[in-house]
C-alpha cells in the first residue's frame, strides 16, 4: 500500500533524506504491492478514447504515457525520486549524464547566446563546450572559484552560468553561494553539476541554483552497473522573463516551461532516453546513497591525510584537508568532503609503475563504484584538452585521481604504502 502520509511525523518534510528516499516508490502506490517500482518495458501505451491520444500530442491531456523515447512508468518514478532527493519541482533522466547536460544547453541556449562556464569541468563537459562554440553559442570558462571572475564576463547576451560542486580532478570548490546571488541579481540560469557531491552531502537549490545536473551513473547509483543522468528544475528560476522558450511550450504555470521545452527539445527531438532496466537499477542503487557516500568520505578523508605526509607525494587535493584552498568554503556548504580526491607525485615519471602496483585500487575510468578507481590525469581523461588546457586548470603531469569505494581503510592504505614503495614519514 502507499506510504502513509496522514499519521504524525510522516511528511516529507519530518523524514531524513534516508528514510524519504527507501520509500519513495510507495509513496503513490506501486502495483501489486510490490515494494519497488517494476520494470515497465513497453514501448508503446494505449488510450480508451482518441480524443486523448489526441491531447497528448497537443499537450492539453495530462497524465498517461505515449511513447518510451519520451518516458516510461519506471523512468517516471525514478524522476520522482530525484525530484524529492534534490528538492525541486521536477526532473527528466537521460540514458548518462553527458545526455543530460548536452540536451540541457542545447534546449536552452541559441547562436549569439553567451555562456560562463566554470574552467574546472570534466573533461567530456570540457569538449562539449567547444562543440557548442562551433554552433555560435559564445563561452568564457573561468575561475569559478571567485564569484568577481565571473561576474566580470557577463555581458548582455549571457545567458547561463555552469559549474560543478566539487571539480573531477582537482577538487576545486566554485563560489556556489556568491554565483547564485549574481545569477540571481543578473536574471540567468544557474546550472550546477552536483555529481560529485549528490543530494546526500549538499542541495545546489540552497545557493539558488536553478536547474541541478546529476550524472546518475556515479554517487547516485553507486554501483557501476548503470549509466544515467537527470536534470531537476528547483523552482527557483522565473522561465516567464527567458527568451528561448517555444511559444508552444508556455502555458500553464511558468515553473513547469524550462524543463518541458528540455523533455520535448533535448529528450524527445535528440533521442538520449534512459531505459526502464537502468532506471530501476539506479533507484535501487540510490536507496544505499547516504551510507555509502558517509563511509566513502570517511575513507577519503583518512587516505588524503594518510598521503599528505608521505615523502614521493608533492600535494594532495581533498576539500576536507585544512591545507585545501578551499576548505572553509567546503566546511560551509558541504556534509562531508566526498569520496573523490586527487594526488601529485614528485617524481612523475614513476606514475606508471606506482600504479600498476596497486592491487586493490582498480585502474580504471568511472567515479562513484564501491570499488576503489584509480587513475592517470593527464594521459588518459584530459589527453584531448591539451597540456595548456591543463594547465590553465591545474592538472599537473603526475596528478593521479582516486574514486574511494567501501572497501576496509586499513586495507586501501596498506595497498598505496606498497605501491608507493616508502613508509609514511614519522
Amino acid at each position: 500500500m502507499p506510504i502513509d502520509q496522514t499519521t504524525p511525523n510522516s511528511t516529507a518534510e519530518s523524514r531524513s533524506l534516508s528514510t524519504d528516499n527507501v520509500h519513495s516508490d510507495r509513496r503513490f502506490g506501486v502495483e501489486h504491492g510490490g515494494l519497488h517500482k517494476p520494470i515497465h518495458t513497453s514501448v508503446q501505451y494505449g488510450f480508451d478514447r482518441v480524443e486523448d491520444l489526441i491531447g497528448a500530442f497537443q499537450g492539453t491531456h495530462k497524465g498517461g504515457y505515449q511513447y518510451a523515447r519520451q518516458g516510461t512508468p519506471t523512468t517516471a518514478a525514478l524522476e520522482s525520486k530525484i525530484t524529492a532527493l534534490e528538492a525541486g519541482v521536477g526532473t527528466v533522466c537521460f540514458a548518462t549524464g553527458m545526455g543530460a547536460i548536452a540536451a540541457t544547453l542545447l534546449s536552452l541556449l541559441r547562436a549569439g547566446d553567451h555562456l560562463v562556464a566554470s574552467r574546472y569541468i570534466f573533461g567530456n563537459t570540457n569538449s562539449l563546450l567547444g562543440t557548442l562554440e562551433s554552433l555560435g553559442v559564445a563561452v568564457d570558462k573561468v575561475d569559478a572559484c571567485s564569484v568577481e571572475a565571473v561576474a566580470a564576463v557577463i555581458r548582455p547576451q549571457t545567458r547561463m552560468v555552469f559549474v560543478e560542486t566539487i571539480a573531477n580532478p582537482r577538487t576545486q570548490v566554485a563560489d556556489l553561494e556568491g554565483i547564485g546571488q549574481l545569477c540571481c541579481e543578473r536574471g540567468l540560469i544557474y546550472v550546477v553539476d552536483n555529481t560529485i557531491t549528490s543530494p546526500a552531502l549538499f542541495r545546489p537549490s540552497s545557493v539558488g541554483a536553478s536547474l541541478v545536473i546529476n550524472s546518475l551513473t556515479k554517487t547516485i547509483a553507486g554501483h557501476g552497473e548503470a549509466l544515467g543522468g537527470a536534470v531537476t528544475d528547483t523552482g527557483l528560476f522565473d522561465w516567464s522573463s527567458y527568451p528561448n522558450l517555444f511559444p508552444s511550450y508556455r502555458k500553464d504555470d511558468p515553473k513547469g516551461w524550462g524543463l518541458l521545452q528540455i523533455r520535448k527539445k533535448g529528450l524527445r527531438d535528440m533521442g538520449g532516453t534512459m531505459c526502464s532496466d537502468q532506471a530501476h537499477r539506479i533507484s535501487v542503487g540510490s536507496e544505499t546513497l547516504s551510507l555509502r557516500v558517509k563511509q566513502a568520505s570517511n575513507t577519503a578523508l583518512n587516505l588524503a591525510l594518510w598521503l599528505e605526509q608521505h615523502p614521493k607525494i608533492d600535494a594532495v587535493h581533498y576539500p576536507w584537508l585544512a591545507s585545501h584552498a578551499n576548505h572553509e568554503r567546503a566546511k560551509q556548504l558541504f556534509s562531508a568532503g566526498s569520496w573523490l580526491l586527487s594526488f601529485e607525485l614528485r617524481d612523475t615519471s614513476s606514475m606508471i609503475d606506482v600504479l600498476n602496483r596497486l592491487s586493490i585500487a582498480i585502474k580504471s575510468t568511472g567515479l562513484g563504484d564501491t570499488r576503489t578507481l584509480v587513475i592517470p590525469v593527464a594521459p588518459t581523461i584530459f589527453w584531448e584538452a591539451g597540456i595548456e588546457t591543463r594547465k590553465k586548470m591545474g592538472i599537473a603531469e603526475s596528478l593521479i585521481r582516486i574514486s574511494v569505494g567501501l572497501e576496509e581503510e586499513t586495507d586501501l592504505i596498506a595497498d598505496f604504502e606498497h605501491a608507493l614503495g616508502y613508509p609514511q614519514k614519522t
